[in-house]
C-alpha cells in the first residue's frame, strides 16, 4: 500500500540537504480520513538530513520542524476544534536488519527510538513526517462544548469517576 503522503528520497543524495515537505490538497484530504480529522489546513515539514555510513547501508538523520493547522472533533462532543501544531522533528534511518529472531526479546537504547528502518537505497521521508504529525495529535482533546455533551448523555466529568473516584469526598484528619 503507498501511504498518502510519500516523498522518497535516494539515501546516496541527500547528504547536506534542506527539504521542505508539504502535501497538497488531495494529500492532506486523505491524510485526515487516515487520522480521523476533520481536515489538515496546513502541514509543512522543514528538514536538515544528513548522512552516515552504517552496517548495511547509509543512516540518515534528519532534524527540523513540524507545522501543522488542523481541525479534529472533539473526543466527547464531536464540535469541531482548530489545533496549530509546532513540534521539533528528530527521525534517523537505518539499513534494515535482519539479526534478530521475531520472538526474541531486544532493548531499544534512548537513540534507537525514533529508528525507522528502510530497504534499498531510498527513505520515505513524507511518510516519516505523516507518522510524526500521527504523534503530534492529541487524541482525548475536548472542547467547550464537552461537559454539556457529558451531562446530557448522563455522563459525570472524568475526575469523577475511576479508581480515585471515592477518595474526592474523604477529608483528611487528625486523630480525634
Amino acid at each position: 500500500m503507498t501511504p498518502e503522503f510519500s516523498r522518497q528520497l535516494d539515501v546516496r543524495q541527500i547528504e547536506g540537504k534542506h527539504v521542505h515537505l508539504s502535501p497538497n490538497e488531495a494529500e492532506r484530504a486523505a491524510l485526515a480520513e487516515r487520522f480521523s480529522l476533520v481536515r489538515i489546513d496546513e502541514l509543512v515539514a522543514e528538514l536538515d538530513l544528513s548522512t552516515s555510513e552504517r552496517e548495511g547501508g547509509f543512516q540518515v538523520e534528519a532534524r527540523g520542524t513540524l507545522k501543522a493547522r488542523i481541525i479534529q472533533p472533539c473526543a466527547v462532543s464531536a464540535e469541531d476544534i482548530p489545533v496549530s501544531i509546532d513540534e521539533p522533528l528528530f527521525f534517523r534511518f537505518v539499513p534494515m536488519t535482519t539479526g534478530y529472531e521475531p520472538d526474541e526479546e531486544f532493548e531499544l537504547t534512548a537513540d534507537e527510538l525514533d529508528e525507522v528502518e528502510y530497504d534499498g537505497t531510498h527513505v520515505d521521508i513524507g511518510e516519516a513526517v505523516a507518522q510524526s504529525l500521527a504523534l503530534a495529535i492529541d487524541p482525548f482533546l475536548t472542547g467547550p462544548q464537552a461537559d454539556a455533551a457529558r451531562k446530557a448523555a448522563g455522563i459525570g466529568a472524568p475526575e469523577d469517576s475511576g479508581p480515585f473516584a471515592a477518595l474526592k469526598g474523604l477529608k483528611l484528619g487528625g486523630n480525634d
